[in-house]
């Protein structure tokens, strides 16, 4: 399973998404000091029922509990655009 695919799965496993949306970005940060130890760079944009009420951090924080063994090793960043279905209309 590529790192792509295992950051969804956990996601998905953990939270029930309407929209999922993972930019892998780690080309443009060859060179990093993050990138050189392997750590990946992705944008990531998913819209969740559980999201709603919560505040940004809230939201981020339930995202990095799902990938927080991944953190920073194979994901060196990540941008976070998460929101709940009723933001969306």
């Amino acid at each position: 399973m590529t790192l792509p695919e295992e950051i969804e799965a956990r996601l998905r496993a953990r939270l029930e998404m309407e929209a999922f949306q993972l930019h892998d970005d780690s080309q443009a940060h060859k060179g990093h000091a993050g990138a050189a130890s392997g750590g990946g760079h992705f944008d990531l944009m998913l819209v969740s029922p559980a999201f709603e009420g919560l505040n940004r951090v809230r939201r981020h924080q339930l995202v990095y509990d799902a990938l927080s063994d991944l953190l920073p090793t194979r994901i060196h960043a990540l941008s976070i655009d998460a929101r709940s279905p009723s933001e969306l209309k």
